[in-house]
Parts: structure tokens; sequence; C-alpha cells
């Protein structure tokens, strides 16, 4: 696939287009920062763009340069890179989109086997996180998550399901041919079971629920 690069460490970013090349992609772009890429992806079509954290423009570069690329390519593919497992991090970064996006540490995808899965599942509309990161995001007992999730109606979990591939009320509602209100109704159920109080924004409580599913699916919840 045609992947673009933007880290701001030399020695790291040599090594990745290295690893990228050995595992047979095109690496179309590769930058320092996330404003050159950035303006490079303007012209130069990409199916992932693969993003270090702390990157120019500082502090945190690569979630900006994400929401622009976002933004612009919404088809495009967004891995993030990082030495340090931030689960401030990955809330923003969920924020960005629940599809087409991951969130791997550095030495985490040291080969081509790894890092080519990684694309691979990120291409096809998967979300990738490392398991030490959702671990951050344990607010409740293990078994409370479970059955919070268990206490869903078969219906809800489809819906959590769908909210989890980064689905939007209607293409929910397209998907299981209810109507969008009854999708709302089901939302709301969701919110109210897991615990997810109107003391947040329903933005928040959405990237929180579909956070929930994604643990419960892993075993780890």
């Amino acid at each position: 696939m045609r992947v673009a690069v933007a880290e701001d460490g030399a020695l790291f970013r040599q090594g990745l287009v290295l690893l990228l090349e050995a595992a047979g992609h095109e690496v179309v772009a590769c930058e320092a920062g996330g404003d050159p890429l950035v303006a490079q992806l303007s012209t130069i079509p990409a199916d992932v763009a693969v993003l270090d954290i702390r990157m120019p423009p500082e502090p945190d570069g690569g979630l900006v340069t994400a929401e622009r690329l976002r933004a612009a390519h919404p088809d495009m593919g967004l891995l993030f890179l990082s030495h340090y497992a931030e689960s401030h991090y990955l809330m923003r970064i969920l924020e960005i989109g629940t599809d087409r996006i991951g969130y791997r540490l550095k030495e985490k995808v040291g080969s081509v086997d790894v890092l080519s899965d990684t694309l691979s599942r990120i291409a096809d509309g998967e979300i990738v996180i490392e398991p030490e990161l959702a671990k951050r995001l344990v607010e409740r007992p293990r078994s409370e998550k479970r059955d919070l999730v268990a206490s869903l109606s078969e219906r809800e979990r489809d819906v959590l399901k769908l909210m989890a591939e980064g689905r939007s009320n209607n293409g929910i509602a397209s998907t299981l041919f209810v109507s969008a209100k009854a999708v709302e109704k089901h939302v709301a159920n969701i919110f109210d079971k897991l615990g997810l109080h109107a003391d947040t924004s329903a933005h928040h409580r959405r990237v929180q629920a579909v956070l929930t599913y994604l643990r419960s699916q892993r075993g780890d919840a």
C-alpha cells in the first residue's frame, strides 16, 4: 500500500522506511513534521499515514496533523506511534475516529510482519490499539465491565458494535433497517446501562462506550 511517514527522529524514521519497503509498501512521503506531510499529501495520494505523536508542530503534532488529514482525506488510515502509553492520547485519538486508526508503541512494531499486519488491519477499516494502552482506561473492576456489556440487550450490543466500527446513528439505522429515532433510543439505553451519565458530552460518552465494548471483546474488560 501507499504509506506516508512523519517522524522527527531521524534514525527511527529511516528504520521505519526500511521496514515498510522490505514489506513491499511504497513510501510516498517521508517528513520530520506534520506541516510538511500535510502539504505533501495535498497532491500525493496515500492509503495510510504513520505519525509520531510527539513531533512538530509541538507539543503533540501527530494529533494535530491527524485531525487535518482526517478532515481532508476521510478514507486515509492513521497509525500513531509513540514511546509512551498514555490514556489521554488514546482518548484524543478516538475522538478523531474509531475506524481506520491505530495507536501502537514503537518498540512493538519493530518487525516487518507486525508492522504490515497493523497497517493491513487499519486499511481494512479496523481500530488497532496496543493492549497496554487499553488497560490504562479501566475505571471499574474487570468483572463489572464485563457485566455492564452483558447487561445490554442483543439489539443494543448490535448498535454498540456498529458504533465501535465508527458508524454514525444514520449509518447504524441503515445497517440494521431501523429508524434513526430507534437508534437514538438504543444509544441512550446503552449510555445508561454503561453508567455514562449526561453530565459529560454525548461525543465523550460515545467514545467511552466504544472503549468499554473493545475492552470486553479483548477479554480484558
